[in-house]
């Protein structure tokens, strides 16, 4: 078997002796502080209106701005929906707690579901949506 050169031994030796603790020689052309670079300037169009929009925290942690309230349905969409969620539970109101309603109401109750669904059915849109369409908006 031949033996290793001395200053191999010696690499190996150094590296066995200094298992576990970091050996952190600086450069001598660098600084230990780096200047930290200003930001660049974005041009004038990719600028926000509104600066404040986008917050961050004390942790740097992105906070969202607050979200647009939910859209408000039109008045007969919003009948529609009365119908179709509200007559069933007016119905299983009843039949729940036993009590005895009169025909006439039953019938309504079961009309408004009726139309109510009919009316969101004739207002879906007729056409096919684009395949490529994520549903996403920018």
């Amino acid at each position: 078997m031949q033996r290793e050169q001395p200053d191999e031994d010696a690499a190996w030796r150094a590296i066995v002796d200094n298992y576990g603790d970091p050996v952190l020689e600086p450069d001598a052309g660098l600084d230990a502080t780096p200047e930290p670079e200003p930001e660049p300037e974005l041009p004038e169009h990719l600028r926000d209106e509104e600066p404040d929009e986008l917050r961050y925290a004390v942790d740097d942690s992105f906070v969202p701005p607050a979200p647009p309230p939910l859209p408000r349905p039109t008045p007969d969409r919003m009948l529609a929906w009365l119908g179709v969620f509200g007559s069933p539970a007016v119905l299983l109101f009843f039949v729940v707690t036993g009590i005895g309603m009169p025909q006439l109401l039953g019938w309504a109750l079961v009309g408004s579901f009726l139309v109510g669904f009919g009316y969101l059915v004739m207002k879906m849109p007729s056409e096919p949506r684009d395949p490529w369409d994520d549903g996403a908006v920018l």
